[in-house]
């Protein structure tokens, strides 16, 4: 457990330092001291390794010494042939390790115990299992190749994966296995290594290699990292004939030896030197790097101090030639064990004749057996081992094993594309096209999952369909407003011809169920596809997974380990599940695409004509979202304007008096609706501090329609100046030496004048606990000020008069009757509930500076740039809760919140308020003005005063904010519309968004958009 926990440490420190150097350039630090693996490290010191080891040593001779520097390769066959050439190699040559090359798993075993039975020194027992046994034994369970693997961004799950192959060895009596493939295969051309490879990313190449290594190590196999110093970038097969690396030490620093260097420094305990021709580090024209001094210990032991084992390749292949002394050069190389000798009789004369000689000391053969001996006590060999042949298929494929192939598969589906946001697709359009490439029954799974969301119809494109059915099948594809291309065909250039001409009017989903290097032949398709998912595989449960995720069902998180063509790159790929907003199109909802995209020059004009810096805006209809768009940039953050900002969805804006109605309104309508306060009744009966006042009979519905006789503002900072600080008056209609700054249109402030003494800090304190700016802190002793401004205010009489101060009363009517404070109300009982994250009072206690958008500048009274700051001074000197201004939030998430009223109070299946309270309050219309209860309303009897657009019918309901938005709502419709703006960034008193009408032109492009029955 010790030795696990050890190894799960180890592997997390390194995927973090693999991960930390994305931002960074490829080529990483030398290693500054030798990192010992992490194999062998528990036994540096252990006295009874050394033991072992020595006594090991004294019994060898110096031909079997040299015997345990050489693996053997071995057919699993238990041919009479096949049984002798094991003994010889065993008993003769005393060979140190065996590998076999293929077959039954059971004919494997069988050997396996054989050949330990009959060693005087336990065998290294190897395995050339890439992808699992599967790759060398029939009947065993199949992992993903690496290509795929490397889409996967949960590292862990790959260190599960080396863990469960360890484990699979180890009950096969395999004690190596050479594996992972650390080359990153940047040539598509690349015959032999290509889907054996993680990728095309050194960086993820070397976070998967790592994983990999360190979950195979930590079940107690020793993993073997190649092919050293890299493979990928070549189009030549080393079976056959010599590759050759033309490229630079940068470029190999900064692509193929990179993953090597940073297993190394993972503390990984085995390497593998390919034969290839490197001329950057061997000048000798046909060396392979594999017989190399140069690379095998100039670089590789020396340069990058790698401590582990090193093995060479094959020395079978013909990429490394045909000489009789083949081990010989590779041990004189540096490399410890000697892989598949040709001729191991002459190979293992030839070593022992050039020690005899003094071409090779017996120093160096002495050391390399020693280090072989002690991976071999770490690895268990002290004792010899038995594998029990009984119950042996049920312990390698366990149902734990065909789980963890499910997760790496479904891990590993990457979205590619979706640029114009076609998935998760829209399940109101019912009827979709299945084309099927491929076998008739190849996508079963797949419809039958599609059904619980659509009603899928398959159609059959086959190799062999004339030019007529061809055109037939085009025909019926037409009919429908969705098609889904299901491919599980492997060659399809043969389809290329049709599709070259498949250009269908609607959106496209590829989904592809085999390996991206396939759907090259026909990337010029799908470069016109809305999306194309990447599955890798035709498996029932990856095809199942597929479809939930075509309908947002399922996550898919990966991304791309190699380029498909020139379509998409390696890294490519974007998240798709649960949680992603689905875009919808506007034609199947009633609305004309095109007639909106006039909402784009109306917001563009809104900029370049300087009414706003920019905005965003968001349209729903029938709860759907239509149109959802940021314009602009947050505004100039500094003199000389380098600092601009573009406006991103998610970025919050100070949202103005539309805090009535996203904020205050929701919560009365909540406490109406349980029945804790009636809008008759009276605010002296539930505020003391209004209880013996002029204002104690004014009651809630006279508040929310503006019908109190409360004044429209009052200027609450008002009461912190020291009146005795300054001279003159504050204001002047003209500016002069005083009044220096402007802070209307026609109005000129003096801005040398103090704060009353301990009313304000510069820092919070125990008691200066509301923030009004950066560096301002209000005394919430203030709150009894300004609640007795309220009190003292003059009462006029009770016409229709617009007052935030009414808001501000409704504001201490909620938290009176809740007990809580409006902003905590607000978050437990609706923004958190409907996750809304983007959505608050005071948001610099929740989000960075730079998601949220500049409110104004204030030169008089804050004296900076009001960014996560309420604009509205009321507000302001309230800590930047209040009940008409304070909440900052972004378009989509003030759409979700009047959707609720649409909905009659629901979203998302849960209530929020009763249809019946919905209702009342979003329908009822004051007698003497166009208001509705706390709701502004069209004006149909004087339309030049009218906040809405033209078209906007009478039932619409909403609000505007001074620093230029709003929010409308149309039951008739069924649509939402909000636009948020910082028009009076910098200046507050820019009024050209008014002129201009921009938010009341938008509406009517809405509405002129609506496609009519």
């Amino acid at each position: 457990m010790k030795r696990l926990l050890f190894f799960l440490l180890v592997f997390m420190v390194c995927c973090g330092h693999v991960a930390s150097d994305r931002s960074l350039s490829l080529v990483p630090p030398e290693p500054t001291a030798p990192v010992e693996p992490l194999m062998i490290r528990p036994f540096a010191d252990d006295v009874r390794c050394r033991q072992w080891v020595d006594s090991v040593m004294e019994e060898l001779t110096l031909e079997e010494r040299i015997g345990q520097l050489f693996i053997y390769t071995i057919a699993p066959q238990s041919t009479k042939k096949n049984r002798e050439l094991l003994r010889k190699v065993v008993k003769d040559y005393k060979v140190g390790g065996l590998l076999f090359s293929g077959g039954q798993l059971q004919n494997q075993v069988t050997l396996t115990n054989e050949a330990q039975r009959m060693a005087e020194v336990p065998l290294l027992m190897t395995f050339d299992g890439e992808w699992g046994l599967a790759m060398r034994l029939r009947g065993t369970p199949s992992f993903p190749r690496n290509m795929v693997l490397g889409c996967i961004q949960d590292d862990s799950l790959i260190y599960e994966y080396g863990r469960e192959v360890a484990r699979q060895c180890r009950e096969l009596g395999v004690q190596v296995n050479f594996a992972p493939v650390a080359d990153v295969n940047i040539n598509p051309e690349n015959p032999v290594i290509n889907t054996r490879s993680f990728g095309e990313s050194p960086v993820n190449v070397a976070s998967k290699v790592i994983a990999y290594a360190t979950g195979l190590e930590s079940g107690g196999v020793l993993s073997v990292s190649k092919h050293f110093p890299g493979h990928g970038d070549t189009d030549t097969d080393s079976h056959k004939e010599l590759p050759l690396l033309p490229f630079s030490r940068e470029r190999l620093d900064s692509v193929e030896l990179y993953p090597f260097k940073k297993a190394i420094r993972a503390g990984v305990s085995g390497i593998m030197v390919g034969h290839l021709e490197v001329p950057v580090f061997e000048v000798r024209n046909g060396l392979p790097s594999s017989l190399s001094r140069n690379v095998v210990y100039d670089l590789l032991t020396r340069e990058l101090k790698f401590q582990g084992l090193v093995f060479t390749d094959a020395l079978a292949m013909k990429g490394v030639g045909e000489s009789a002394t083949l081990c010989l050069q590779a041990l004189k190389a540096g490399n410890d064990l000697l892989l598949v000798p040709r001729r191991i009789k002459e190979e293992v004369a030839a070593v022992h004749a050039a020690v005899k000689h003094g071409e090779l000391s017996r120093e160096e053969i002495d050391a390399k057996c020693r280090k072989v001996l002690t991976y071999k006590y770490a690895l268990g060999l002290s004792k010899r081992p038995h594998i029990r042949l009984s119950g042996l298929t049920n312990r390698i494929d366990r149902p734990y094993t065909r789980d963890l192939i499910r997760r790496l598969n479904l891990a590993s589906i990457t979205v590619l594309g979706n640029d114009s946001e076609l998935l998760p697709l829209d399940p109101v359009v019912k009827k979709v096209a299945v084309l099927n490439v491929g076998e008739p029954n190849g996508l079963k799974p797949f419809l039958k999952e599609l059904s619980v969301y659509t009603q899928p119809k398959e159609f059959c494109l086959t190799q062999n369909m004339t030019e007529e059915n061809r055109k037939q099948l085009m025909d019926s594809l037409a009919n429908y407003k969705r098609i889904v291309v299901g491919i599980t065909v492997r060659k399809l250039s043969a389809y290329k011809s049709f599709f070259d001409n498949f250009v269908p009017s609607v959106p496209v989903t590829f989904v592809a169920f085999v390996s991206g290097k396939e759907l090259v032949p026909i990337e010029k398709c799908m470069a016109k596809a809305g999306v194309v998912v990447l599955a890798h595989s035709s498996e029932d449960d990856v095809q199942c997974q597929v479809a939930k995720i075509l309908y947002g069902k399922a996550c898919a998180n990966g991304r791309l380990s190699a380029s498909i063509g020139s379509l998409f790159a390696a890294g490519a790929g974007t998240d798709v599940g649960p949680r992603t907003v689905p875009h919808f199109i506007p034609e199947e909802h009633g609305m004309n695409s095109q007639k909106m995209a006039c909402i784009d020059s109306i917001a563009q004009e809104g900029i370049r004509r300087g009414a706003y810096p920019g905005c965003q805006i968001v349209v729903w209809k029938d709860g759907k979202e239509m149109y959802n768009k940021a314009f602009g940039t947050h505004g100039r953050m500094s003199r000389n304007g380098t600092a601009e900002i573009p406006v991103k969805p998610t970025d919050v804006y100070d949202i103005a008096s539309l805090t009535k109605t996203t904020a205050t309104l929701l919560a009365v309508m909540k406490l109406y609706d349980e029945g804790k306060l009636n809008l008759t009744d009276r605010i002296g009966d539930i505020l003391p501090f209004l209880k013996n006042t002029d204002k104690r009979n004014i009651t809630i519905r006279e508040l929310l329609l503006h019908e109190s006789g409360l004044p429209s503002t009052l200027l609450f900072y008002g009461e912190a100046i020291d009146k005795d600080s300054y001279r003159g008056g504050l204001y002047k209609q003209k500016p002069d030496k005083l009044h220096s700054v402007r802070i209307g249109a026609s109005t000129w402030a003096n801005p040398n004048f103090r704060f009353k003494k301990g009313l304000v800090s510069k820092v919070r304190t125990s008691s200066h606990v509301w923030q009004v700016s950066d560096s301002l802190w209000l005394d919430k002793s203030f709150k009894q000020i300004y609640l007795q401004k309220i009190a003292d205010a003059p009462l006029r009489d009770k016409r229709y008069r617009y007052s935030c101060v009414g808001f501000i009363v409704l504001q201490q009517v909620v938290e009176t009757l809740s007990g809580l404070p409006l902003d905590a109300y607000l978050e437990k009982v609706f923004y958190a509930p409907m996750g809304l994250t983007h959505t608050a009072y005071l948001p610099l206690r929740r989000l960075p500076k730079e998601e949220i958008v500049p409110s104004s500048s204030d030169p008089f009274l804050r004296k900076t740039v009001l960014r996560g700051y309420v604009h509205d001074e009321s507000a302001a000197f309230q800590g930047g809760v209040s009940g008409n201004a304070g909440l900052f939030s972004n378009a989509g998430e003030v759409a979700k919140i009047y959707q609720i009223l649409l909905n009659g109070g629901e979203l998302d299946g849960k209530r929020y308020l009763s249809r019946e309270t919905c209702r009342f309050f979003t329908t009822s219309v004051s007698k003497i003005s166009r208001r509705g209860l706390g709701f502004d309303k069209p004006d149909s009897r004087h339309p030049e005063k009218s906040p809405c657009g033209k078209l906007a019918p009478a039932s619409v309901y909403g609000h505007t904010g001074f620093t230029g938005t709003c929010a409308w709502v149309d039951p008739d419709n069924r649509l939402v519309y909000v636009f948020l703006s910082n028009r009076i960034y910098p200046d507050v008193w820019n009024t050209k968004l008014m002129k201009l009408d921009i938010r009341t032109r938008i509406q009517d492009a809405i509405y002129r958009s609506l496609i009519k029955e």
